[in-house]
């Protein structure tokens, strides 16, 4: 295996696990990386989704108790089978959405200008969101109800837009909708798991025919990086949120976004895609 093309998936891995749970987009941060790195081609797509589940993974070792409690009750808790019912509500949008929609985004918006639009239009929501400073009527992911759970599903589908952020719609749309900082935080990542799961099966059933046992090696580092990254960014997050906002996130958001459209305006990176 080209020790080269194991480094790529190594760094792809670290991006991909660092900016999966925060609200700067992993899908966007993953396709300029792959454009900087050449790493680009339908199977370096399935790469980038697969190693999602390296992230997944992360999520359910970090909450594997408070999981664990959900399927244990789901027979006999009715609060396990409300917990579990919002988040099966919350998968659905983005989910048939996906479905219909998803070739046409990959297609036109899978690219680093449009993903880098996408950055600098969220950044400016968050501020925004932020400085209405709306009062949280929950305070705990157990208290949601159908409907809180359905809106946040609503906003989740925002973020098949590359660029816009899966856990940024969650958090900052749970927000606007009446959660906690932290109970927006939490069921953001409760919410990464069917969600990612079902993306990343799709397309690696749906690639499969590209994939074979040579490329065992190259996902291998890069879920494992993904994992292990992931981990570390969960854990800060939480952290972060119990005593911060998100404006920090916004404004690198804006930045970032702001430094490929300038880029690509001034024609000093050639970021058409290839």
């Amino acid at each position: 295996m080209d020790p080269i093309i194991l480094f790529k998936a190594l760094i792809l891995g670290i991006v991909e696990g660092l900016t999966e749970f925060l609200p700067i987009s992993s899908t966007g941060h993953l396709i300029i990386t792959e454009q900087l790195l050449g790493f680009t081609g339908e199977k370096e797509k399935a790469f980038a989704i697969a190693i999602q589940l390296g992230a997944i993974l992360a999520v359910c070792w970090e909450y594997r108790r408070r999981l664990a409690l959900a399927v244990s009750g789901l027979a006999s808790d009715p609060s396990q089978r409300r917990f579990a019912m919002n988040l099966l509500i919350a998968f659905m949008p983005a989910a048939v959405l996906g479905l219909l929609l998803g070739k046409h985004i990959k297609a036109y918006l899978f690219h680093p200008v449009p993903v880098a639009a996408a950055f600098v239009i969220g950044g400016v929501v968050i501020l925004w969101l932020e400085r209405a400073h709306r009062k949280p009527r929950i305070e705990e992911v157990d208290a949601m109800r159908a409907g809180d759970a359905l809106k946040v599903g609503l906003a989740q589908a925002l973020a098949l837009i590359p660029g816009t952020s899966r856990s940024g719609a969650t958090i900052i749309g749970g927000m606007f909708f009446g959660l906690s900082r932290r109970a927006a935080t939490e069921f953001s990542f409760f919410l990464a798991i069917p969600t990612l799961s079902a993306a990343a099966v799709y397309d690696l059933l749906k690639h499969r025919d590209l994939l074979s046992v040579d490329d065992i090696a190259v996902f291998g580092v890069g879920f494992a990086a993904a994992f292990v990254s992931a981990i570390v960014a969960v854990r800060a997050l939480i952290r972060y949120v119990a005593h911060h906002d998100f404006v920090v996130f916004a404004w690198y958001r804006i930045a970032f976004g702001a430094i490929v459209l300038l880029t690509a305006w001034t024609g000093w990176i050639d970021w058409s895609p290839h």
